[in-house]
């Protein structure tokens, strides 16, 4: 499961829960956009062994995305599976004393000591399942919880890739329309560029045909606009290439859409033209849009 290649989100949710070694226990784990890998884990007081197999299974399965792991864990016998920590207490109470000039221990609100991590035990009574096993149950309930997780995300990267693919298709339509616009047709372009020298040559008579070649090359390169299409056309290629791949193409697709901006942006500069200006804008809304979506994808 962890090596299956497919587009995933980062967003997902899953819950794994059963009841065992006399134990009630549900494991639920979220995850949503994060541009690195975050694991944040909430565990019972006692269980914190399980942490670092939980972090180590998530980083072996995903690869982006803020995770967040919750374990509820409640004894189903009805004796007492606790105790308190007196050492823990005596212990905060000398090093209150300490560092607080005249600090008085009654003054201590039983709530404020409770809450401190380790006050509070769980104990196992001679009747009770060992730690070890109730820990493997919980091992086995993380693997779980952490493969539905991984299918969350797979669905929900499958309806991404579904919409990804839809916006590279518009995309390629209007640069497609970019392309047979008017402005862009080589008879167009000259007959710009011919209205340009000659407004050139009659602003300034005694211009060098040195001087004219180098300011015509200037007026082609700001008015040609067939380059940044070329590149456009390259970059939904490109783009296709990645949604094929798959595995975690989220930081490259992402980097990609920089360049579709970037070259949308040069069209918009360059166009003199309403038809072409009016596509340009639709380019660059089109790609923000492909942009949001490309956020979710790890």
């Amino acid at each position: 499961m962890a090596n299956r290649k497919s587009v995933s989100s980062m967003t997902g949710f899953a819950r794994a829960q059963g009841q065992d070694c006399g134990c009630s226990w549900t494991i639920e784990i979220k995850s949503v956009n994060g541009r690195n890998l975050d694991i944040r884990c909430r565990l019972p007081t006692g269980f914190d062994v399980l942490e670092a197999a939980a972090r180590s299974e998530i980083g072996q399965r995903l690869k982006r995305g803020n995770v967040s792991l919750t374990l509820t864990l409640n004894r189903l016998s009805g004796a007492s599976q606790f105790r308190i920590n007196h050492e823990l207490i005596a212990q905060i109470a000398e090093l209150a004393r300490k560092e607080i000039d005249g600090f008085d221990p009654t003054l201590l609100r039983l709530d404020t000591i409770l809450s401190v991590r380790g006050v509070v035990e769980p104990v196992e009574d001679a009747e009770s399942t060992p730690r070890e096993a109730l820990e493997a149950v919980l091992g086995r309930g993380l693997i779980q919880a952490l493969q539905r997780l991984q299918e969350a995300r797979a669905a929900e990267g499958a309806r991404l890739a579904t919409v990804l693919e839809r916006q590279l298709g518009e995309i390629a339509a209007l640069v497609e329309a970019a392309r047979n616009a008017a402005a862009t047709q080589p008879a167009t372009l000259k007959e710009r560029l011919r209205a340009q020298v000659a407004a050139l040559l009659d602003a300034v008579p005694a211009l060098s045909e040195e001087r004219l070649a180098h300011e015509a090359a200037i007026l082609i390169a700001r008015g040609d606009v067939r380059e940044e299409l070329d590149r456009l056309v390259a970059h939904v290629a490109a783009a296709r290439d990645l949604l094929a791949e798959a595995a975690a193409i989220g930081r490259r697709f992402d980097f990609l859409c920089q360049e579709f901006n970037r070259e949308a942006n040069t069209l918009c500069s360059k166009s003199s033209d309403v038809e072409l200006t009016r596509i340009g804008l639709a380019l660059k809304a089109a790609i923000e849009q492909l942009r949001e979506q490309v956020q979710n994808i790890e």
